[in-house]
C-alpha cells in the first residue's frame, strides 16, 4: 500500500501531491490494478490533512480513469501507468541511483540534483526522439510595442 508524504512548504496543493504520488506509484509498478488505496481515514491519520482533500484527490484520479470507488470497500486501482524498464527494480533506476550518489559525493544538494535533472529531462524531451539532447535556444528579452524591453 502507498504511504503519502505531504510537504506543506512545497507550494503544491495537498490534493495534487496525493495525485502525483499515486501516479508515481503507478508508474513505478508499486501499485497495480486491483490494489486498494488507503482510505481517507487512513490518510488523515497518517498525514493530519482534511478528509475532503483526500476525497478530492481520489475524485481527480477517478476522473482520469486510474481508480474506481467501490462503495463499502474502498478505492481501487483500475489501470497501471507502468512501462517496461521504468519499474522500481529497473536497471535504469540503478544507474540513476549511482549517478545521484556521485552527484552527492561531488557536493550537490537535493535542489542542485533536481535542477540538473529537470534541465536534462526538459532538453531531452524537447529534442526529436533521436537519443541525443540539444541545447535550449537562448532566451531573448520581450520587447514592448514602443521598442523598449
Amino acid at each position: 500500500m502507498v504511504e503519502f508524504r505531504i510537504d506543506r512548504r512545497s507550494g503544491i496543493a495537498t490534493y495534487m501531491q496525493i495525485v502525483q504520488q499515486t501516479k508515481q506509484a503507478l508508474r513505478l509498478g508499486l501499485l497495480a490494478p486491483g490494489d486498494r488505496l488507503p482510505t481517507a481515514r487512513e490518510v488523515v491519520a497518517a498525514t493530519a490533512i482534511n478528509p475532503n482533500t483526500v476525497l478530492k484527490a481520489y475524485r481527480e484520479l477517478e476522473r482520469e480513469g486510474l481508480v474506481e470507488p467501490r462503495p463499502g470497500l474502498g478505492t481501487f486501482v483500475r489501470r497501471s501507468l507502468a512501462r517496461p524498464g521504468a519499474g522500481a527494480d529497473s536497471p535504469l533506476r540503478g544507474e540513476l541511483a549511482a549517478w545521484v550518489g556521485r552527484a552527492r559525493a561531488a557536493g550537490l544538494d537535493r535542489e542542485d540534483v533536481a535542477a540538473l535533472m529537470a534541465s536534462v529531462v526538459d532538453e531531452s524531451f524537447a529534442a526529436p526522439a533521436t537519443g541525443t539532447a540539444t541545447a535550449p535556444a537562448p532566451r531573448t528579452p520581450a520587447r514592448s510595442p514602443e521598442g523598449n524591453a
